[in-house]
């Protein structure tokens, strides 16, 4: 989903929340919903961010000449 699920149900929780004068919609308590849909935008929005970051590594590529002038490459991806 991403960032931009996260931040529409943050921004559509807080308009829920505290912009709409209305309470209640045929028993529905309209502040309670948007407290929780800007809670779930905040929780996407730092779960995206947690799996994003993991997925970055380290890569590190290693030339070796040897002694009778072949070359070997060697990558080596160290998670962070």
């Amino acid at each position: 989903m991403g960032y931009g699920a996260g931040g529409f149900l943050l921004v559509v929780g807080l308009v829920l929340a505290f912009a709409i004068d209305r309470d209640q919609v045929d028993g529905v308590d309209l502040h309670t919903i948007g407290l929780i849909a800007s809670g779930v935008g905040i929780l996407l929005i730092v779960l995206t961010a947690i799996t994003l970051n993991s997925r970055r590594a380290a890569r590190t590529t290693t030339t070796t000449t040897h002694s009778d002038g072949s070359q070997s490459v060697r990558d080596t991806r160290t998670d962070v």
